[in-house]
This record gives C-alpha cells, sequence and structure tokens, in this order.
C-alpha cells in the first residue's frame, strides 16, 4: 500500500467531521497561506492536499480558478460537492495527474510534508507550475511553539508505537518538519526559494465536545483510535483540555506556521 492509500484512507476514515469541525478553525491559516502564495482573481491555483477543499474556497472566493488533488476519496467527495466544476482528483503528490505547466501557483497546507518523498512531491508540483510561477510549502512551526502538537498531541502520538526507522538518507512522513528542511528539498527539487517566515494562528473551536470530535478526524489520531481505543485517545485529549480552554468555554490552540516560497525558474 502506498504513501497517499496509507494517509488517504486515514485522512478520510471521519471525512464529515474534518469538513464539518476541522476545517473552519483553519480558515486563517488557510488565508495567511493564500495570501503569501499571492493567489488573485484570474490566477490558476493548484492545493495539493486539499482535503475537502478548505483553502480551495476561500480561493475560488478570491477569484482563482481552482484544482486540488488528495489522497483521500472520501475528503475528495466532499471538495467535490462544494467546488462543483473544480478538476480535484485523487491520487499521489509525487505523481500528479495533471499537465506540464498548468498552474501559476502551487500550495501544499500542512500537506506535502506526508509524502513519502518529499523532494518528488515538490519536482511534481514544480513541473505543473509554469516557468515564473510559484510553489508555497506550509507546516507547522518549532513543537514547542505549537500548542496542538506540544500540549495536547503529544499524550495521543505517545498511545502509539515508535515508527520504523526510515531508510538511510529519507525520512518519516509526518506532520512536523525541521526547521530547514523545506528549503533543502526545494532546491533538491530544482526550485528556487524566494521568500519564507512564521506567524502565529490559532485554532479555535466553540467547546470542548466540538474539539475533541474535530481531533478524533486528523489522520494521525484515527490512527491512534486505532491503535489504543477512542476511550483512551478521548481521555488522553480531554485531560488537555483545561491549558488551553477559555472562560466562554471555547478551546483555541495557540500555534505558529512556517511558510517557504519558491518559484520555477528553468535553470
Amino acid at each position: 500500500m502506498g504513501t497517499a492509500q496509507v494517509q488517504g484512507e486515514l485522512w478520510g476514515a471521519q471525512a464529515s467531521d474534518w469538513a464539518r469541525l476541522q476545517e473552519p478553525a483553519w480558515r486563517p491559516v488557510f488565508e495567511a497561506a493564500l495570501d503569501r502564495a499571492g493567489v488573485a482573481p484570474g490566477c490558476r491555483l493548484l492545493d495539493v492536499g486539499c482535503g475537502a477543499g478548505g483553502a480551495l474556497a476561500i480561493a475560488r472566493e478570491r477569484g482563482a480558478s481552482v484544482s486540488g488533488l488528495d489522497a483521500s476519496e472520501n475528503l475528495v467527495a466532499v471538495a467535490r460537492e462544494r467546488l462543483p466544476g473544480a478538476p480535484i482528483e485523487i491520487g499521489e503528490m509525487e505523481a500528479l495527474p495533471f499537465p506540464d505547466a498548468s498552474f501559476d501557483i502551487v500550495t501544499g497546507i500542512n500537506a506535502f510534508q506526508f509524502a513519502g518523498n518529499l523532494v518528488q512531491a515538490l519536482r511534481e508540483a514544480r513541473r505543473v507550475c509554469r516557468p515564473g510561477g510559484a510553489v508555497l510549502m506550509l507546516t507547522w512551526g518549532r513543537r514547542e511553539d505549537c500548542q496542538l502538537m506540544s500540549v495536547t498531541m503529544a499524550p495521543v502520538l505517545a498511545l502509539l508505537p515508535p515508527p520504523p526507522a526510515p531508510a538511510p538518507g529519507a525520512r518519516t512522513p509526518g506532520p512536523m518538519l525541521d526547521s530547514g528542511a523545506a528549503e533543502a528539498a526545494m532546491r533538491d527539487a530544482r526550485l528556487d526559494v524566494v521568500d519564507g517566515g512564521e506567524f502565529d494562528a490559532e485554532l479555535v473551536f466553540p467547546d470542548e465536545p466540538t474539539a475533541i470530535r474535530a481531533l478524533l478526524s486528523a489522520g494521525v489520531t484515527v490512527r491512534a483510535v486505532r491503535v489504543a481505543g477512542e476511550d483512551r485517545v478521548v481521555a488522553a485529549i480531554r485531560g488537555t483540555l483545561p491549558q488551553v480552554a477559555r472562560a466562554d468555554g471555547s478551546v483555541a490552540w495557540r500555534n505558529r506556521f512556517r511558510w517557504t516560497k519558491a518559484v520555477r525558474s528553468d535553470r
């Protein structure tokens, strides 16, 4: 089973909850990423790892012509329903089903780092991007700057067995990426890094039950449920919520995100 099949099955297991509960909380992150990518009216955008189409819907609101790819058949079905007429495909990041030079901008918002081969995924992003077009990769920042990862997901991840050691020179696909790794991978993919930085964004949910259900729709949490059982995973999440709860009953994780922007040149 390939990377796309594994990740797609996990992330699509609770597709409805992901679309209804998770993606709305990510809107500030999507907007910040699209701003930095330069998404504007008339541009042709491909979002790699588009999920249920949350970022694509915002880009369409801005007047962009949007396309997407995701590994999950269930999430793609939701995205197609949300975005009638948009080409949204199921497949591998490392083998994009789009022609050469089809897009002005290619984004991967919390997506490229889940590829089995990060450099190959970025090579494919370069291939489908027109010369002079932009590729933007957004990942989590340092774990200690991301409350969702350091406070709440840490005890969830502790329920999982350690992953097998990657082959020499390879990395285990997952949400975190070492500082500088995005820039290095882009250079290896023959992309010219032109900008980058970090920004802060909160992921906010109206109450604890919504926050728990939203987290249960994430791929890594789905895997933890299958290993340890839902009761243990929910208990692990709930035990951390007093640290991120607000007086009004809402839940908000403060996080920092890292973005890297490159252009395709013909060097």
